[in-house]
């Protein structure tokens, strides 16, 4: 189980991830290698969007519990240098992969700046799951790149980079609220 010190924390990554995974499955709509692809990417879609609808009733029954990035400290702090720090890299590497025109490794590029990212916050939050999520989301993005010629990058992304974020989610929102 994730540390369950701030529930938080745990019920409002539960969301986010399962925004992420909501998001990842429907840009993974692009082009995928047959249609019956379709519907496990609407199935990730759906477990995204339930993560989303059980995680924001128990972020806000938790949201007086406290959080390991309280405004003013350094970990809150290293949150927005993290999360600025991420945006720049992003818009930057958009921006040099459209001028060399490929465009199609966008979403490569995005799964592998939010994986990185997820190493310092799993630091920040204290929350060695999220470093978990990295690992698997930086390894998402390698595949997606190597399987390119397949399907499209946005598929590979989503397939194997938005179930990360419904297990990881799920499990951060089942601690959270089994913390509270």
């Amino acid at each position: 189980m994730p540390a369950t010190e701030f529930p938080r924390d745990l019920a409002t990554i539960g969301v986010i991830f399962g925004l992420a995974a909501f998001v990842w499955a429907g840009w993974g709509q692009e082009r995928p290698p047959s249609r019956g692809w379709r519907i496990a990417l609407l199935v990730l879609c759906a477990a995204g969007l339930a993560l989303v609808g059980f995680g924001i009733p128990a972020a806000i029954r938790t949201w007086d519990t406290g959080t390991a990035i309280e405004p003013g400290t350094p970990a809150f702090i290293g949150y927005v240098v993290a999360f600025w720090l991420e945006v720049v890299v992003a818009v930057v590497g958009v921006l040099v992969l459209r001028r060399r025109a490929r465009p199609e490794l966008i979403p490569v590029l995005i799964l592998l700046v939010v994986g990185v990212h997820f190493f310092p916050l799993a630091v920040l939050f204290g929350q060695g799951v999220l470093a978990v999520a990295a690992v698997l989301l930086v390894a998402a993005a390698v595949l997606a790149y190597l399987l390119r010629r397949r399907a499209a990058p946005s598929f590979w992304c989503a397939i194997l980079g938005a179930p990360v974020f419904v297990i990881v989610g799920a499990w951060c929102l089942l601690g959270g609220i089994a913390a509270a």
